[in-house]
């Protein structure tokens, strides 16, 4: 487990390493931060409690959309790239012949990275965010607790999502088309252009019920305290149940990419 503390701690700073980047990545979801909190204004000036939400939870959301974009990575750019780019050289040969696990490699590497975008790029948009507007944060420490829980399941979620679409590319070689429609469906899903709470009837159900509801919705309502007791233990299983499928897909697909390269390999 000691490799794989070393793979997530390089994956930190490898991503620190990007400073001016980090800085335009922040200056950037400030002023969508702005954009759509004045889009949100407007619409719950016309509909208040829309969704449950009063307007100061529906800032708070609009913020924490900001704060966790990068880092679950809702609309790609994590690791999945990399990976589609080494299958299709032919250079996951290597790295399926050493003595690590592929699937906790990556795992690793894009937990360190998720935790300097949320470091980087998710406490000042949500420190501007609080500082302009009156938001809805808690003060109780066990809400902010449970709040990063939910935060830490959804990266993984995110992270087995995109696994997935990496490991697509065995077989189409080229993984471009599923990674934009997987970033559309990470856009949308995650609740990031509007909470899913909004959603109407029965696509509001099957748009909470999917594994993308992790990465902002989740968290959100942990935040917010929207889920609590029981409620917040049912939110947990949710994600830690979609975390463990996907996982277990994944793992299913690298066994059979490794036989299949061992196969061609021989």
């Amino acid at each position: 487990m000691r490799l794989y503390g070393v793979v997530a701690v390089g994956g930190f700073r490898r991503f620190a390493a990007y400073r001016m980047a980090t800085a335009a990545g922040m200056f950037t979801n400030v002023v969508f931060g702005f954009i759509i909190a004045a889009t949100y204004i407007a619409l719950w000036d016309q509909r208040p409690r829309l969704g449950g939400y009063g307007l100061d939870e529906a800032l708070t959301y609009v913020w924490l959309g900001q704060a966790l974009l990068t880092a679950c990575a809702m609309m790609g750019g994590g690791f999945e790239g990399e990976l589609i780019e080494r299958i299709r050289s032919g250079d996951i040969a290597i790295d399926l012949y050493r003595p690590v696990d592929l699937q906790l490699f990556w795992l690793a590497g894009d937990l360190g990275r998720a935790a300097f975008q949320l470091l980087g790029r998710g406490i000042v948009p949500m420190g501007v965010g609080a500082f302009v507007f009156d938001l809805a944060l808690p003060a109780s420490p066990l809400t902010w607790a449970a709040f990063l829980a939910a935060i830490w399941l959804g990266l993984v979620v995110s992270f087995a999502l995109r696994f997935l679409v990496a490991l697509s590319a065995f077989w189409l070689l080229d993984g471009a088309g599923v990674m934009q429609l997987s970033a559309l469906a990470g856009t949308f899903f995650s609740g990031m252009l509007l909470p899913l709470n909004v959603f109407p009837g029965v696509l509001g159900e099957i748009a909470r019920a999917l594994p993308w509801s992790s990465y902002l919705q989740i968290p959100a309502d942990v935040l917010l305290g929207k889920h609590t007791g029981w409620g917040l233990a049912g939110a947990y299983a949710f994600q830690a149940g979609w975390a463990a499928v996907l996982l277990t897909a994944g793992r299913f697909l690298q066994a059979t990419a490794t036989r299949r390269v061992v196969v061609q390999g021989g």
